[in-house]
Order: C-alpha cells, then structure tokens, then sequence
C-alpha cells in the first residue's frame, strides 16, 4: 500500500511573514512528498515581489492558480467596467480592489506573469484506491467552491469513470475559512488561509494531508506570526485598499467599513 503526505499552503496574498512561517513549518517536517500551492498567491498584501522570489525557490511545489491570480494574467483593470466575484462595478470596494490588483501587477511585471502562466487548474492524484483533487475553488470556477449537491455529482462522476476508486477527497482554498466535511466516501477540505485568514482567528493555516491505506489524515497547523509587521508593511507601502486590510488582518475577518 502507497503512502503520501502532502504539505498545503493557500491564500497567501502577498503575505510573505506569514509564507515564511508556513514554510518553516513545512521545513521541520521529515515525510513530506509533495507541496501543494492553492492559489491566490499576489494581490492584497503589501509585499508582491518579495512573495514571488519565496515562491519560486520552493522545492517540489505544485501551484495552482486562484481567482487573484488570473485577475492579473486577465489585467481586469482594464476592461470598461472591471469587477470580481459578482461584486458592483460602481461600488468603492470593488475599485480598491482593482487597483490593488493592477498595483500588484505592475511590481511583478513579466516574471510575476510568466510565473502566473504556469500555474495549473488543478491538480489530480490517485494513491491505491483513494482519488485526491487540488483546486483554488472548483476545476468549473475559481471564485465559488462546489456546493455539497455539486460535489457529490463531481464525486459520482468521478468514482463512474474510475471504478477503482473507493475514496474521493477534495481539497480547495478560496473562501479562506476552514473546511471539513464527510459525506460517505467523499471528504471535502479547506485550510482556511495561509496568509489572509477571515473566520475570526488571526492565525495563519499550513495543512498536511496523509493518504496511508486508504485512511484520510487531515492536520492543520494554526500558527501565530508577526502580524503587527505586515500591517507596518502596509502602511509603510500604502497599497490601495490597505487600510481595510489591515483591519481584515487585526479581525481575522472581512473589513470594507473603510
């Protein structure tokens, strides 16, 4: 019977004080097979470059790519009335938010790009009899997460095409909340966030995954980092919409009351 540990870092937004913790973390570890990047890598945070030069000397990682990340291959700022994830293109938010997204795109240039390029839909591994799907949100979008109604249909499909497969497991970032539930064969997974945590709890989230005869080993590792200086990083770079991000990482929680 295969054994395989994965290590998973998701939605860092260009937090490079909480990645470097998350990859310390992943450092101390002697069983780790693969590291998996969900998405959502640039964007937001203050530090862009320095998070791009991290990323890039990660040994043995799989990025995918998030909905951030394509803003930026997309350059969505441009478009005539530019708006992510449904929000109103008139709404302030949502303008901050795409001028961030072009801030951010503007420090990365050509090399941030091509790295975005790269980056995978998703990612599928099979181990014995149990099939384990990588994505940001879903292979179908990046900005919504299956409902369960839709990954049990995903699951059926699946499990129909492979007949061999006894166990399904999904694992998404996105919605930057942690995520755990079990339905029959199907086990869905979300960390929270790596770099931009919203569910209360300042902390950021590495995960490890272990697929060991077919068992399923879910471990989240909630780890405080220097906080304080990402918000100095903020406020020392100005990035647009920064003053609600740095609430959003003092609350652990969404802030547009800015």
């Amino acid at each position: 019977m295969a054994v395989k540990t994965f290590a998973i870092i998701t939605d860092i937004h260009s937090n490079i004080i909480a990645l470097e913790k998350a990859l310390s973390i992943i450092e101390t570890k002697d069983n780790i097979d693969q590291i998996i990047c969900l998405g959502d890598c640039f964007a937001l945070g203050p530090e862009p470059e320095a998070t791009l030069d991290k990323l890039k000397n990660i040994p043995n990682c799989i990025f995918i790519r998030g909905n951030h990340d394509r803003y930026l291959l997309e350059r969505i700022w441009e478009d005539e009335l530019p708006s992510l994830e449904g929000m109103d293109p008139y709404d302030p938010i949502c303008q901050a938010i795409v001028k961030n997204e072009k801030w951010t795109a503007d420090l990365l240039g050509n090399d941030g790009r091509n790295f975005c390029e790269k980056m995978k839909i998703a990612h599928r591994e099979v181990i014995d009899e149990t099939l384990i799907e990588f994505t940001h949100a879903w292979h179908e979008r990046d900005d919504k997460p299956p409902s369960v109604n839709e990954a049990v249909n995903w699951r059926n499909n699946v499990m129909e095409s492979n007949p061999k497969i006894k166990k399904v497991v999904f694992v998404h970032g996105h919605v930057h909340v942690p995520r755990h539930q079990i339905i029959e064969d199907l086990t869905i997974l979300c960390q929270g966030a790596t770099g931009l945590p919203f569910d209360r709890d300042q902390r950021g989230a590495v995960a490890f995954l272990t697929i060991n005869n077919n068992e399923i080993n879910w471990n989240v590792n909630r780890y405080e980092y220097d906080n304080n200086l990402t918000s100095e990083q903020l406020e020392k770079r100005k990035p647009p919409f920064y003053l609600n991000l740095k609430n959003t990482i003092k609350f652990a929680s969404i802030r547009n009351d800015l």
